[in-house]
């Protein structure tokens, strides 16, 4: 059975909102919204301020959980100085998810990973809108959906535990696809522990190679093209991947070769294998 995706061309925060309300399911209870936070210095990542009015419609609670590399995000303190500086608790109410200790998600059916390190006050919360920004990404090869319920979502423990197949010492020399079908485990773990009480929008906007991780990004390389909502995580990021192979934009090869080089689709692939969605959409356009 394939899934919706609703899909319009402008980008505007008041956008947001409008396909939010084609989705036709209201988030239940505590609502966490995940967000990327932005590591300092990224030039591309979606600020805080373009999100207002759907965090304010759901009145949710932005989440983030901290980073497991150097920078401005991988302990509580600089995380929440970071947070801070991008406006994020001077917005919204906020709740850095791992700031204490995490918590196991198991995964019996998992590829390769059979349990999720996420951070433990994701307790609190009945549900989650998930706002992602797509874009190109160092490891995963795009950033998307499946990317904030996995990586996303995981503590920082957690994130070296994905990236290293199971093996956190191994965080930057596993497998790749053992990686990538890691991811596709953790999102699993996190769709399971909502019970479907998720949403997921994506922003094709600022659309670099390199990750809002990146301190030092590139500059976007094509233009944008839209915003995208759905109910169903793996529709919503294989929407995307189909939009920019079907731009005729001059910058998309480049945005290509970096997910392609990276076998990025691999994780949509591995993510569709375990349930967690569909790759058949119905692409509904809206003014």
């Amino acid at each position: 059975m394939s899934a919706k995706v609703y899909f319009t061309k402008q980008i505007t925060p008041e956008k947001v909102t409008e396909l939010y309300a084609k989705l036709g399911k209201e988030l239940c209870g505590n609502i966490a919204v995940k967000v990327h936070s932005g590591e300092v210095g990224n030039q591309n990542f979606i600020r805080a301020d373009f999100w207002k009015p759907i965090i304010d419609k759901v009145g949710g609670t932005v989440v983030e959980c901290n980073t497991a590399y150097e920078g401005q995000r991988n302990t509580t303190k600089k995380h929440l100085k970071t947070i801070e500086l991008h406006g994020w608790s001077r917005m919204f109410p906020f709740d850095l998810l791992d700031a204490d200790k995490d918590i196991v998600l198991d995964i019996p059916d998992g590829k390769i990973i059979k349990k999720n390190y996420v951070g433990k006050n994701i307790e609190k919360y009945d549900s989650m809108l998930v706002l992602s920004h797509f874009k190109g990404h160092p490891m995963g090869g795009y950033g998307g959906a499946l990317k904030q319920l996995s990586i996303g979502v995981a503590s920082s423990f957690g994130k070296a535990y994905i990236h290293g197949a199971g093996e956190p010492d191994k965080i930057w020399t596993a497998d790749h696809d053992r990686f990538l079908e890691s991811m596709a485990d953790a999102a699993k773990s996190v769709i399971d522990y909502f019970g479907g009480n998720t949403a997921y929008i994506n922003v094709m906007k600022n659309m670099s190679v390199d990750c809002d991780c990146c301190a030092v990004a590139e500059d976007p390389c094509m233009k944008d093209i839209g915003m995208l909502a759905s109910l169903d995580p793996v529709a919503i990021d294989q929407a995307c991947l189909d939009l920019v192979y079907a731009s005729d934009d001059p910058g998309r090869d480049h945005l290509l070769q970096r997910i392609e080089s990276l076998n990025g689709a691999h994780t949509i692939d591995a993510a569709a294998d375990l349930g967690c969605g569909s790759k058949e959409y119905e692409l509904v356009c809206i003014d």
